[in-house]
């Protein structure tokens, strides 16, 4: 099949062996994937990742044991777990040791015109929800998640440090509960998309301080932007994963008490709603679609820009 891997060198390939229909699995024609800064950060060593990239798709289920999944559109949060360990078993399934992840971690990616995954990790995607949004299902629930984690009450001042593509996700969500958001980003042509919420640069807030301030700029420099803007007793939540040391002063974390938080993977189902409701623009975040057998193109074109998709079936 026709595919996007990584094997220390992107390239694409047209023979690239299918995926097996293994027990509990379901095979899936891809139809639309994104790009995401994760896969970017593989091709610069993250993760040590061999395979198949991709891990934000949209597809229609072509094979699976369980008949009632046959022809349906679907999404996958990208967690493989074994579902039986102790881990598990508490609910805490995207923190499973034994678990594969798709596109990162010893699971071929959604980058191909056929992905694998377990049924227990599908979605139906509802009717009226178009293929160009239903591939922001990955990275909404990844903002979705913030919320899961922690309350945000809507009388806190809440700084997000990215205009990015996870950023404008973020913003989006946040605003949602009344708080009062602020972007910080570089790229004041994207800000007109996010009514309610204050844009600004970084030199502008030299004196300005916030109770909840979320990094998800993929870089060193924004984590120490996000720092500088926390409260003594506030709390700094780290959304970017990214292959790069970081310099953050943790003494002075432990002097000012600042709560350092980690948050990753969401909820599906919630994304899935607030895209059914219209409540989450995802069209004008779309920067360029490319087809699969351009997908090295694809991937020199996003960094830098919004979200970049790959058209695969």
């Amino acid at each position: 099949m026709d595919a996007l891997l990584f094997d220390g060198t992107l390239r694409f390939t047209h023979d690239y062996p299918e995926p097996r229909l293994l027990p509990g699995e379901a095979l899936i024609r891809t139809h639309l994937a994104g790009v995401c800064n994760t896969d970017l950060e593989i091709t610069y060593g993250y993760m040590g990742f061999r395979g198949v990239l991709g891990h934000e798709f949209v597809g229609t289920v072509v094979a699976c044991a369980d008949q009632g999944w046959l022809g349906r559109r679907v999404v996958g949060e990208i967690n493989a777990a074994c579902l039986v360990c102790a881990t598990c078993r508490r609910g805490d399934p995207t923190h499973c040791p034994q678990r594969t992840t798709l596109g990162i971690d010893r699971r071929d990616g959604a980058m191909a015109e056929l992905v694998a995954l377990p049924i227990a990790c599908l979605h139906a995607v509802p009717e009226h929800v178009p293929d160009e949004a239903a591939v922001f299902v990955e990275p909404l629930a990844a903002a979705l998640e913030i919320l899961e984690q922690h309350f945000v009450r809507p009388t806190e001042r809440v700084a997000v440090i990215g205009d990015g593509k996870l950023g404008s996700l973020i913003v989006q969500v946040l605003r949602l509960t009344g708080c009062d958001v602020t972007l910080v980003g570089r790229h004041p042509e994207r800000w007109g998309l996010y009514q309610g919420v204050r844009c600004t640069t970084a030199d502008t807030l030299s004196d300005e301080r916030f109770d909840f301030v979320v990094d998800c700029t993929g870089q060193p420099a924004g984590l120490a932007t996000a720092r500088s803007l926390v409260r003594p007793r506030g709390r700094l939540l780290l959304k970017s994963t990214f292959q790069a040391p970081s310099n953050l002063d943790l003494t002075m974390l432990v002097v000012d008490e600042v709560q350092l938080l980690g948050s990753r993977c969401g909820p599906f189902a919630p994304a899935l709603r607030l895209l059914e409701r219209g409540l989450i623009e995802t069209a004008p975040l779309i920067s360029a679609r490319y087809p699969l057998a351009e997908g090295l193109a694809a991937f020199a074109a996003a960094p830098g820009t919004m979200k970049v998709l790959l058209q695969i079936s």
